[in-house]
């Protein structure tokens, strides 16, 4: 796993605030790893049931093909900062907002 710099100063800048650009990335970064918890539990969900079948060795590369490729994924906090660079995260300041 190679070691990926980051532009802090780019990070606090987005927000005036490294802490709360840290606390939005925390945020998202949980987000994206529950999103993607969901998903491989969906996946894996479709071979619960067949008790026998999983003896089979197709059964097993199946299994094995689909834990693989989540295991390949980006970390989240590596996606979360990767989106918060690209400009994909929304986040907003509540004490900025007017009382209705």
């Amino acid at each position: 796993m190679a070691i990926k710099t980051i532009d802090m100063d780019l990070l606090a800048k987005m927000t005036g605030n490294i802490f709360e650009s840290i606390s939005i990335l925390s945020k998202r970064s949980r987000q994206i790893s529950r999103n993607t918890k969901n998903d491989l539990d969906e996946k894996l969900a479709y071979f619960e049931g067949f008790e026998q079948e999983l003896e089979d060795p197709r059964f097993q590369e199946e299994q094995a093909r689909v834990s693989l490729e989540y295991e390949v994924k980006l970390e989240s906090t590596e996606q979360a900062i990767d989106q918060m660079i690209e400009g994909e995260v929304y986040f907003r300041d509540p004490s900025d907002e007017e009382e209705l």
